[in-house]
Formats: structure tokens, C-alpha cells, sequence
């Protein structure tokens, strides 16, 4: 009786391990290979393994949470990036300009000088690779610690790092929708090895 329960912990840790894993795995091609097919099936299986983390689960060790908080973290810091993407080519229809620095081309409403000439543009929210990274390193790192609170402030820092970048309506628009996908895809992640370890 106790080694089938034993048996049976060990399935269902390996199980969940092994689709994180997966996800894991296909955030990373989406991210490598900016690929929108991977980062659907990221989600997907970071789906699944809420669903399986959600079921009753037998027990465990100790240190299958160990490995599964890691992994979950890695795929929060990962995975984010391609999701926030995601969101935001759903909602702009990629209509945005990519900057040479990672930022997005905006005109600064400056009125053309000839007929069919544009106006003069510049490069908005810099540097958003990096620091979508920490963001999201910091909110499952606090949700994990147990300290979710600490997210208040990563959202604080964030806005007021990016203040005087929001004056364009698609900056704006750029920054709420990354920002809330990428918050989204930390704590879905963090939010596994809570479920799976209580």
C-alpha cells in the first residue's frame, strides 16, 4: 500500500515536471526563433500543468518542489518575453516599427517638410527585453518567497521608470498590454509550485 503511493507521488511529479518542462522548452524556441506557433504551445502546456498541479496530488518529496520551483521561474523569465509579444501582435496587428534597441518607432508629430516624406521618429521603451526579465524574475521570485506584496512594487518602479516614455497613445497602449502580459505569465508560473506544493 504505502510503496503504490509512493509510486503513484513519484508519476505524478514526474508528469508535472515533464509538461513544465515542456513548456519550458517550447518558450524557449519562441524566443530564440520569434516563432508565435511555440509561445501558443508554451501556453498550452503551462495550461496543462496547472490542471495537473490542481488535481489531488498524492504528496512528494521535497525536492521534486525544489526542481519544479525552478523550472516554473526559468520558464516565468523565459516565457514572458514571447507572451507579452504575443499579446501585443494580437492586439496591434503588428503594426508597431521595431527600433534598433529593442524599443518601437513613433512619430514625434512633426509635420513632413515635402509631400509623401514622413515626419521625424524615435524610438520609445528601450531597453524592454531587460528589463521585462527582472520584472518578471522579481514578481515570481516574490510570489514564491511568499512576499506577493513585493509585486506593488516592481508595477511602481516599472511605471515610473517608463513615465516620461508615455506620452504617445501607442506607447501607452504598448506598455499596458506588455506589462500585464508578461505580470500574467510570472504569476501563472509562480503560481504552479504554490498550487503544486500545498
Amino acid at each position: 500500500m504505502i510503496q503504490s503511493f509512493q509510486i503513484l507521488a513519484t508519476l505524478y511529479w514526474l508528469l508535472l515536471l515533464l509538461v513544465t518542462i515542456g513548456s519550458l522548452v517550447c518558450a524557449v524556441l519562441a524566443f530564440r526563433l520569434r516563432k508565435q506557433s511555440f509561445a501558443i504551445i508554451s501556453a498550452g502546456a503551462l495550461a496543462g500543468a496547472l490542471l495537473i498541479a490542481a488535481a489531488p496530488a498524492p504528496g512528494g518529496s521535497e525536492t521534486f518542489g525544489v526542481i519544479l520551483g525552478l523550472i516554473a521561474l526559468a520558464l516565468a523569465v523565459v516565457g514572458g518575453g514571447p507572451m507579452a509579444l504575443l499579446a501585443l501582435d494580437f492586439a496591434t496587428h503588428d503594426s508597431a516599427r521595431p527600433g534598433q534597441h529593442g524599443g518601437i518607432l513613433v512619430d514625434d508629430g512633426a509635420t513632413p517638410a515635402a509631400p509623401g516624406a514622413t515626419g521625424a521618429v524615435h524610438e520609445v521603451l528601450r531597453g524592454g527585453l531587460m528589463i521585462g526579465i527582472l520584472e518578471r524574475l522579481a514578481v515570481a521570485g516574490a510570489i514564491l518567497a511568499g512576499f506577493p506584496e513585493a509585486i506593488a512594487v516592481v508595477v511602481a518602479i516599472k511605471g515610473v521608470g517608463r513615465f516620461t516614455e508615455l506620452t504617445e497613445a501607442e506607447t501607452r497602449e504598448r506598455f499596458i498590454i506588455g506589462t500585464f502580459a508578461s505580470l500574467i505569465w510570472a504569476c501563472a508560473c509562480a503560481a504552479l509550485v504554490k498550487i503544486a506544493t500545498s
